[in-house]
């Protein structure tokens, strides 16, 4: 007879045995594409993932560093995990950040970590890790699921396409961080979305520093999938994704978009329903002066006539975008021309920060601050009116029917749950907040979809009847 006693010890002995890393991802999803790739490794070589910092062999922390609260927040984490393990890797956005003199802006705070670099550089932590815990063993493939390690719900996945950026907003120090714009192959872009819908993922978050240029820095070259020809291009990319995700009733949702007249070709895919009539366009200001001090492409006139041309051509479309009020120089008059695009241009979702400098943003020396106050207040007054836009485009939603994919249902939903239409992205939009169902053999279940009968919109979200 085996002895099971010893079994048990020998698998609690290898549970001991077994490096365990703790994580914290910081930051947009961006960045947190960055950190599931990092975890996808680290399982495949067998570490484990920590629940504190104290229990862990190390730590890594995987940070921002784009605007001052983001910094704090970085280097806030840093110190917890210093405290509390004292053996701390820092990757991410923060870890390329220079500080006063030019040095490592992370190693002048907190000297201790052990190491520190920039962000998507999964081998670099990897080589780190490496060095001051070594592998349990030789990686077997099938200790990582195909899809690889996900921080999201199972149900939804953000998909990176590329990296850096190739603007130069003043306001922005992220090319700095990350570069210039470096778009996947394809090919790879494709095989980790057919992945993903594989192993139940329902709605594809499609997320870069800016998803329409996707492929301008390999001059649009064709690459293959599956053995056919696709070029590597933003229109051509979403028709494949739309393919992809046919079989399975999957969302496919695009953020970052840039107003450019490619994406005009987009919106047959949007009106047919293909790929989710929902634009996150980034649109900052609405002035052209405004416009010119940044160095954002395009100007207010030109962005209403694209949304006005993309509406006629889908009239189901939703655009959320943000905005920064305050920037410098901006006056008074500039700021009421920003309050009348809003209005004009019907944002369903707007967000607005008032300016902050960033360390390294050529921003910093433009004449004309605005003072903090009003820098505050005039992101107060944005909001009002964006909110009354946004509110009223919500009531049209009263009375229609509409798909929404569930996020929250205790009890299978006999209480109710919330969910998200086509027009709410997960953490930045509204929801839809269901109903305890009329009939109780009625079950709403997490991940799935479910059609749903508007019946009142409150705020930012919708109530709805599950039918």
């Amino acid at each position: 007879m085996p002895d099971n006693h010893g079994m048990s010890d020998s698998v609690e002995l290898a549970a001991r045995e077994t490096p365990t890393i703790g994580f914290v991802s910081l930051g947009c999803p961006k960045a947190l594409t960055d950190s599931e790739l990092i975890l996808t490794q680290l399982s495949a070589e067998g570490y484990r993932t920590a629940k504190s910092f104290a229990g862990a062999d190390l730590v890594i922390v995987n940070t921002c560093g784009f605007i001052d609260d983001a910094v704090k927040e970085s280097l806030d984490t840093i110190g917890e995990a210093l405290a509390e393990n004292g053996r701390v890797i820092v990757t991410g956005c923060l870890g390329a950040k220079a500080g006063e003199g030019g040095g490592n802006l992370v190693r002048q705070v907190h000297p201790k970590v052990l190491a520190v670099t920039g962000p998507h550089a999964t081998q670099e932590v990897m080589d780190a890790v490496h060095t001051h815990v070594p592998k349990p063993h030789d990686p077997f493939v099938d200790l990582v699921p195909p899809q690889g390690i996900k921080l999201t719900p199972r149900h939804y996945a953000y998909l990176k396409i590329s990296e850096g950026c190739n603007h130069r907003c003043t306001f922005c120090i992220i090319p700095s961080m990350r570069g210039d714009l470096v778009s996947r192959p394809v090919g790879d872009v494709l095989s980790e979305a057919r992945a993903l819908f594989e192993s139940g993922v329902k709605e594809l978050l499609v997320v870069s520093q800016d998803t329409s240029a996707y492929g301008v820095d390999v001059k649009y070259r064709t690459g293959f999938f599956d053995g056919r020809p696709v070029k590597t291009r933003m229109v051509d990319l979403c028709e494949q994704l739309a393919l992809l995700a046919e079989p399975f009733g999957a969302w496919v949702r695009l953020h970052y978009v840039y107003p450019y007249p490619h994406v005009d070709e987009l919106m047959p895919l949007m009106s047919s329903g293909r790929v989710l009539p929902y634009l996150d366009v980034p649109f900052q200001h609405a002035h052209p002066e405004v416009l010119k001090r940044m160095k954002r492409p395009a100007s207010g006139e030109r962005n209403l006539e694209r949304l006005a041309v993309w509406r006629r051509a889908c009239p189901e479309l939703v655009v959320r975008s943000t905005f920064i009020a305050g920037f410098p120089g901006e006056t008074e008059a500039e700021f009421e021309t920003l309050l009348e695009f809003i209005r004009e241009a019907g944002i369903d979702r707007a967000g607005c920060f008032a300016y902050s400098p960033v360390r390294g943003a050529s921003a910093n020396e433009l004449p004309g601050a605005v003072p903090e106050a009003i820098r505050e207040q005039r992101r107060a007054r944005f909001m009002q009116a964006a909110e009354s836009v946004s509110a009223e485009r919500l009531k049209r939603r009263v009375g229609a029917t509409m798909q929404v994919l569930v996020d929250h249902a205790p009890m299978l939903g006999r209480k109710g749950g919330t969910g998200r239409s086509y027009a709410d992205a997960p953490e930045i939009d509204g929801t839809v907040r269901l109903l305890p169902p009329a009939k109780a053999s009625t079950q709403i279940r997490v991940g799935e979809f479910v059609r749903a009968r508007i019946v009142a919109a409150q705020g930012h979200d919708l109530v709805a009847e599950a039918l």
